[in-house]
């Protein structure tokens, strides 16, 4: 006879919902169950620990967890959108907002948390938000996108506030943060911790009201947000709020039906996540176990994995059980590293405290020592957060402290101080407090043969949730090769057995000026697609020759190699060059002339820009000719080099200004403009603190004092944005300059290929400190050979499109086909808002294979186009 299987119930697939039903098919027994998932929710569960990534390029599919068709065929059964309204215990039914009604034999709620909303007169008015999942993120992002939406107020200064603030900021909107505590981010860090986080933070042009209590919130004539009222009398006008004071249980469904509460809310549940009906469980931010509720994904994930436990007996005879979590945390806020981690606030009795405090760099770092100095306790980092896995391990794995305590946030001198690196962490330490992956699993995997961390990730799922760990799993992968003979490859490629710094101290040392030259002397074979540009690229930094000469074209990629940059369609976009957005009158008749006449769409870029698209390859030398007689040269925008100084308007008009950025920035770009470098350069001059060219997510940045200039280093958008460290402050011109001129021929002597300054100067070996030593006070001895490096590179400038347009040998190779000046008859266009837009690539591949075909001769150099 064949057993029934047995109804289980999940309310809520978050991520610990998620986590729970990942674990459970995994397992054997999972055939035992019939299961359905409740969903409130119209998608399914998704990544809410990044959910601010939805504003930085993302959207709801890359954060997403739950693939339905997986559960599908999983068996799981999937139902989304319909809230439980009420769970009958005695007659085990469940029923949904729509009418479902289900009956269960084990039931689990996972059902998460909910913003605090504090009682404030006027809280639901329109312009009213809170920052909790993606349909408030939309909603927030469509109110900032209205005509009337210019200033921001998030009420809460925490982990979820600052998030919700950089939102703001990102949508372009004047930002303030509204926090009762004396201090921002009142449970993780100190009150010189929070000065520190404080500083950071209004340097980026967001307002800090530490102190305050908002009382109500101000409205217009017909109910929409006007502004916040503090207890004070005080007022902040603002067009949109956001709450994000903090979360609640979200433990309604268990309070209607009977369960047993935490004295603080939540649903009490034993260590094995049993509630007080035997037959429900609870997991995640709605469960309370000793009368505590946790937010973070860890302790939701280990309550996941013991639910599982007990469901189908899997830790049979050794049941593992819930205790206090580790309550670490790091984020990046507002681009700034915060991190809290173990007895932060020194409680235990007894417990020494150091102190690392650096008012220039805005670093703060301390450190919870026991009451016999043999064990880390606990720690606060603000600005600096790199050794934040190793100092968590230490604590977890209670490991001996190092002779020179001070060295786990002040190193002395060269290398690592005794008993602090990854090896000195027991197989006990846990790597990945998010998914408990303890050294000893990972040095198994590297051990069976995983040497890459992407290997690591998905054989171990170290990494696979915060992220924060990865840096340190990387740590524990060199060292672990190391120790096994295992020779870590650093080669450029197998035609250069060294690193690309090597090869550029080699083109110089030796005067090499032909790849040629380099691999018949430090080389082998005839190279390859990772060599070639990489080798122009140094050659091109080094001597600053024509890239399109005989002896450097082979070596060049598409883009470089037609001055342009090439789209999906096949066609190319020209930039010109126009130094911190200033433009006169007589050249933007002429971009609009060009486009018009040969029906490009035009944009506007990020970057201050004007963007030609849609050239075809035999109507760039046509289109550079027209703009190089008005006065324009090449952007760059198609090579590894420096594409733009961006600029505020300065005290030229704004009110606010005190000193004249675009004119530096104009300096800058005409200086730099050309230079070619491991990887783009970009850079932005700010006229004050207000920072309207958001200069400190550039490569280098400066921003104006009332006594000169500030001067940034190391910051970068992209696929890991990074915000730039504060290297200098009140800077004359001249100086600035100079600081700038050697930090870039550094960078391009010692990065490696493909290196942005930002992962460059966090992988400098004593990282931003030494970087002064070099550039200030010439501790290599180097600084007169960076400075006539610069100056030989400044003086040798010539604009690739003229240089390219004098040349008739060069100008042959701007057509589609090798043996004839026809146009491409696979581009063709159609109108989108006003514009010309290319049509979809697979009719134009048809049009292409028509008109061409097989025939003989007719063959298109589709390289070139």
């Amino acid at each position: 006879m064949v057993q029934a299987r047995k109804r289980l119930v999940v309310v809520g697939n978050g991520m610990v919902g998620h986590r729970f039903i990942e674990t459970l098919v995994a397992h054997r027994s999972a055939g035992d169950f019939e299961i359905t998932v409740l969903g409130e929710e119209s998608r399914p569960a998704y990544d809410r620990v990044n959910l601010s990534k939805f504003f930085e390029g993302g959207d709801a599919g890359t954060l997403s967890l739950a693939n339905p068709a997986r559960y599908e065929e999983a068996g799981v059964r999937l139902v989304l959108g319909d809230p439980v309204t009420s769970v009958d215990r005695q007659a085990k039914r469940i029923r949904t907002r729509s009418g479902l009604v289900l009956d269960y034999d084990k039931l689990v709620l996972a059902t998460g948390s909910s913003p605090f909303v504090p009682p404030l007169e006027g809280r639901s008015a329109l312009g009213c938000f809170v920052y909790r999942t993606i349909d408030d993120l939309q909603a927030i992002g469509a109110a900032a996108a209205s005509a009337s939406a210019n200033v921001g107020a998030v009420i809460g200064g925490g982990l979820l506030g600052l998030e919700a603030a950089n939102a703001l900021r990102n949508l372009g909107l004047e930002t303030h943060v509204v926090e009762i505590s004396a201090r921002l981010m009142p449970v993780q860090v100190d009150d010189m911790g929070g000065a520190i986080l404080r500083r950071r933070i209004e340097a980026l042009g967001v307002a800090v009201h530490v102190g305050v209590s908002a009382k109500r919130i101000l409205t217009d004539e017909v109910g929409r947000v006007a502004g916040v009222q503090f207890a004070d009398g005080g007022e902040l006008r603002a067009s949109l709020v956001v709450f994000s004071a903090g979360i609640r249980p979200r433990d309604e469904i268990a309070r209607a039906c009977g369960l047993t509460l935490g004295v603080r809310g939540g649903i009490e549940v034993d260590d094995r996540c049993r509630t007080s009906d035997p037959d429900i469980s609870a997991i995640g931010e709605c469960a309370s176990w000793d009368g505590r509720t946790y937010g973070l994904v860890a302790p939701g994930y280990k309550m996941a994995d013991l639910a599982v436990a007990e469901l189908t007996g899997a830790d049979g005879g050794k049941p593992g059980k819930l205790g206090h979590f580790d309550m670490s945390t790091k984020l990046k806020l507002l681009g700034v590293d915060v991190a809290s981690f173990g007895d932060a606030f020194g409680l235990e009795a007894g417990a020494h405290t150091l102190c690392l405090i650096d008012n220039l760099a805005g670093v703060y770092k301390q450190l919870v020592v026991s009451a016999d100095k043999e064990r880390l306790l606990g720690g606060i980092l603000v600005g600096d957060a790199s050794a934040y896995g190793q100092l968590v391990a230490m604590v977890q794995s209670k490991s001996a402290l190092p002779t020179h305590v001070e060295a786990l946030i002040a190193p002395l001198g060269e290398g690592q101080p005794a008993g602090f690196g990854v090896d000195a962490l027991p197989g006990t330490a846990t790597i990945c407090s998010c998914n408990n992956v303890d050294k000893a699993t990972i040095c198994q995997a590297i051990a069976d043969g995983t040497h890459a961390v992407g290997g690591l990730k998905a054989c171990t799922n170290a990494g696979t949730s915060c992220g924060s760990c990865v840096p340190l799993l990387g740590d524990i992968l060199k060292y672990e090769l190391k120790k096994a003979g295992v020779a870590v490859n650093q080669s450029l490629c197998e035609h250069f057995p060294c690193t690309r710094q090597d090869l550029y101290q080699l083109v110089r040392l030796h005067q090499l000026k032909t790849f040629d030259a380099l691999i018949a002397r430090h080389g082998q074979g005839r190279g390859c697609e990772v060599c070639k540009p990489a080798v122009a690229s140094i050659l091109a930094s080094a001597w600053n020759e024509p890239i399109l000469s005989k002896r450097h074209l082979p070596l060049q990629d598409t883009n470089d190699r037609f001055l342009a940059n090439i789209q999906r369609d096949g066609t190319y976009s020209v930039i010109p060059r126009v130094a911190a957005g200033e433009i006169t009158p007589d050249q933007l008749i002429v971009i609009g002339q060009i486009a018009r006449r040969y029906g490009l769409y035009t944009k506007i870029t990020g970057a201050q820009r004007i963007d030609l698209l849609g050239a075809r390859v035999e109507q760039l030398p046509e289109i550079w000719h027209a703009l190089v007689d008005a006065g324009f040269e090449s952007g760059h925008a198609y090579g590894k080099a420096l594409r733009t100084v961006k600029s505020c308007v300065g005290d030229t008009w704004c009110r606010y200004g005190v000193q004249d950025s675009v004119g530096l920035a104009v300096r800058l770009e005409n200086r730099y403009k050309g230079l070619r470098s491991p990887h783009k350069l970009k850079s932005a001059v700010s006229g004050c603190a207000r920072e309207c060219a958001e200069a400190q997510g550039k490569d280098f940045g400066v921003i104006a004092t009332e006594k000169g200039w500030n001067l940034y280093l190391g910051g970068n958008g992209g696929m890991k944005p990074q915000h730039a460290q504060l290297f200098a402050t009140d800077l004359d011109e001249e100086t600035l300059v100079r600081y700038v001129d050697r930090f870039l021929m550094f960078y391009i002597r010692t990065a490696d290929r493909l290196q942005r300054t930002a992962s460059w100067l966090n992988g400098l070996a004593g990282g931003l400190g030494y970087l002064r030593e070099v550039i200030v006070d010439d501790k290599l001895g180097i600084a007169a050979e960076l400075d006539a490096e610069m100056a030989h590179l400044v003086g040798s400038y010539r604009c690739e499109w003229k240089d390219a347009l004098e040349d008739p040998e060069k100008l042959v190779r701007f057509r589609t086909f090798v043996n004839s000046h026809a146009s491409d008859p696979s581009v063709t266009f159609v109108s989108e808002r006003g514009q010309p837009r290319p049509a979809h690539s697979h009719e134009k591949r048809e049009l292409l294979d028509r008109l061409v075909g097989d025939q003989p001769g007719r063959a298109g150099n589709r390289d070139a186009a």
